[in-house]
């Protein structure tokens, strides 16, 4: 019923012994060093696999490191981006006035001297309410009425201003209207929102008034809320309809509406406000 087992004397001794012939093997024969290289050959994939969960820790925080690293980066050129195509729309807005020798011998150039950066943190949008609400606010200097664009355009206005949040009112909102003159010959008129984020409708548009499909709006500077110069939209709908009193203007946004995170919030320069007045 029991089998027999070697005794635990008799397994020492062979161990003993064998470690004996391979210390002797290796130091007086030529076969110690093949010996050797079996011996490491047959461990070195035991030291490969207890070395892995250090490598992929090591691995691991590298890659967290660098990811970080490329996000603290993404954003800040995200930033510098926005501040850049604001100052890109200002300097597309002076070449057209030089090409059409409208600078006045004296006259100082109209561009806003400050602006901060804003982050969207909630959007507020039905038919009724176009709006989001930034980080920012009193605390750093704002006020109800103030510009904000994104880098492409004119996005609409400061209102209810907190002490570290604001609510920008967007150029889309049934309640929102925006002074604007037609880049191409200068024609003044005025864009409302018709409660549709890529909608705007030019209102009051005489059959006569020259304008056609592509020309683009800008800000006219009237009314002493926003700058002039910032792109406000493009004509994307001409209906003439002489049973009509006025011509049907439907113009699509420049600003991205409907994704915009980053802003910028924009201040009127003293001259500005004194030519106002």
């Amino acid at each position: 019923m029991f089998e027999k087992t070697i005794s635990l004397q008799l397994r020492l001794f062979v161990a003993v012994l064998l470690s004996i012939v391979l210390i002797l093997g290796d130091r007086y024969t030529k076969g110690g060093e093949n010996i050797r290289t079996s011996l490491n050959t047959l461990v070195s994939p035991l030291i490969y696999v207890a070395n892995l969960p250090y490598e992929v820790f090591s691995f691991s925080a590298k890659s967290l490191h660098t990811r970080e690293q490329l996000q603290t980066e993404n954003e800040a050129l995200k930033k510098k981006q926005i501040l850049q195509s604001e100052q890109i729309q200002q300097y597309e807005f002076l070449a057209k006035e030089n090409q059409k020798l409208r600078a006045l011998m004296g006259s100082s150039s109209k561009h806003t001297n400050r602006k901060i950066i804003a982050q969207v943190l909630s959007v507020h949008s039905n038919p009724y309410s176009h709006q989001v609400v930034i980080n920012r606010g009193t605390t750093d200097g704002l006020s109800e009425s103030q510009a904000v664009i994104d880098d492409m355009g004119l996005v609409g206005q400061l209102t209810k201003v907190g002490s570290t949040t604001s609510r920008v009112l967007l150029i889309t909102d049934t309640t929102h209207a925006t002074p604007v003159r037609i880049l191409r010959n200068d024609v003044r008129t005025v864009v409302e929102g018709i409660g549709k984020i890529n909608v705007l409708k030019l209102s009051h548009v005489p059959h006569s008034l020259d304008v056609r499909i592509g020309d683009v709006l800008v800000t006219s500077g009237l009314g002493g809320t926003f700058p002039e110069g910032y792109p406000v939209a493009v004509i994307t709908e001409i209906t003439r309809d002489e049973g009509q009193p006025f011509a049907q203007v439907f113009a699509e946004p420049i600003a991205q509406l409907d994704r915009i995170r980053l802003l910028v919030v924009l201040w009127l320069n003293q001259q500005e406000l004194m030519g106002d007045d």
